[in-house]
């Protein structure tokens, strides 16, 4: 059903005898001015909905000559449904145009379209996700041809629109059955969308207007980055086809796992090993950590499993302000090789300490506790 009963040539605003390519440029002009990606007009997508119904019967010979006598109802009759023989908006003015309602090839490549982007990964240690660090990393990425200044034309030549495609970038073929009119549209084969051929394809990049070279990305990776983040680098990716705009380069970071420490967002975890006497008797503790070596003290009587907490000594966030925290956990060594008179001292010991001399100082850390707290 149509989408309007307004008079088709009014909503143009061309007259009844217009020509074919008065119809065109009318269309064009009001399709820009509408369309939904460019207008601020709040029924913008109505109004251009209705422009290109308008545009689809007056630019059919058939179609228009049937309107110029019955008007809409000799179109109903007929079984025309706006639009019913293409898949978007945008299809309707490239079946006519050869081009999108913005101006770049429909279904074909842009006169001056964007590059690629590169993809490339880097391995890097704890320390440096800790502090940050800047690496070079090689890639092969599309530049601009110097010798033709990515025009793609040796020098002194040009382009000329393209015979097969008259310009649009695409080629169609029209059919028509039972069930009405269809339209199968394709890249042009000839130009590849561009809707242009090269005089004289320039001898070192053969037309591209690019050249593929082996080069050095120098990447500033922020600290406390996480392991399998992605860092984008704009416009550092493959030159865009013919001058166009530069993609984009995404370096995967991958962070080597340190034996010493489990990450956990910006905390970490550790361990340092005490032996029984010292964890008896109390002691400081040497403690790893990626600013540099820490002094922790051992309480007496501290337990196997015991955790410290050391405030702001974990990674960086990448947010700012603030840093994770350091988990220690106490590994109390037990001896494995005792001498006659080691075995008799701690015997001895065993016999004048008693049982109370194991007691928990706060009955909630016994052990039980401890090991709930050991398997979360």
């Amino acid at each position: 059903m149509a989408t309007t009963e307004r008079d088709y040539y009014e909503i143009l605003g061309v007259g009844r005898g217009a020509s074919e390519a008065e119809i065109k440029k009318a269309f064009r002009r009001l399709a820009r001015e509408l369309h939904p990606d460019v207008s601020t007009t709040p029924d913008a997508e109505r109004r251009f909905r209705e422009v290109a119904e308008a545009f689809e019967v007056l630019s059919d010979p058939e179609r228009r000559a049937t309107y110029d006598r019955y008007g809409h109802a000799g179109l109903r009759t007929g079984g025309f449904q706006p639009f019913a023989d293409f898949g978007s908006i945008a299809d309707v003015f490239a079946a006519f145009f050869g081009e999108d309602l913005l101006g770049g090839a429909a279904g074909g490549r842009s006169r001056s379209g964007r590059g690629g982007d590169v993809q490339a990964v880097v391995e890097i240690d704890l320390q440096q996700a800790f502090t940050g660090t800047t690496l070079t990393v090689a890639a092969d990425v599309a530049t601009p041809c110097e010798r033709c200044g990515a025009s793609g034309a040796e020098a002194g030549t040009g382009t000329r629109r393209c015979p097969t495609c008259g310009g649009g970038g695409v080629v169609r073929r029209v059919s028509q059955n039972v069930f009405g009119q269809f339209v199968q549209q394709r890249t042009c084969p000839d130009c590849e969308g561009v809707g242009e051929t090269l005089e004289s394809p320039c001898a070192a990049c053969g037309g591209d207007g690019r050249l593929v070279r082996s080069g050095p990305l120098e990447l500033e990776i922020p600290a406390g980055i996480q392991h399998g983040q992605r860092i984008r680098m704009r416009g550092r990716g493959h030159a865009g086809f013919r001058g166009g705009l530069a993609g984009d380069a995404f370096v995967v970071v991958h962070v080597r796992s340190d034996p010493r420490f489990l990450r956990d967002g910006d905390d970490l975890h550790t361990a340092v090993r005490v032996t029984m006497t010292e964890a008896a008797l109390g002691t400081t503790a040497h403690v790893p950590a990626p600013g540099g070596e820490l002094e922790l003290r051992v309480e007496p009587g501290s337990q196997p499993g015991d955790v410290r907490v050391v405030q702001g000594r974990g990674m960086p966030s990448l947010q700012g302000g603030r840093r994770g925290d350091l988990y220690v956990r106490l590994d109390v060594a037990v001896p494995t090789s005792l001498s006659e008179e080691q075995r008799r001292v701690l015997e001895d010991f065993a016999r004048e300490a008693g049982p109370e001399a194991y007691e928990p100082k706060d009955e909630d850390e016994g052990f039980f506790r401890r090991l709930k707290s050991a398997l979360r």
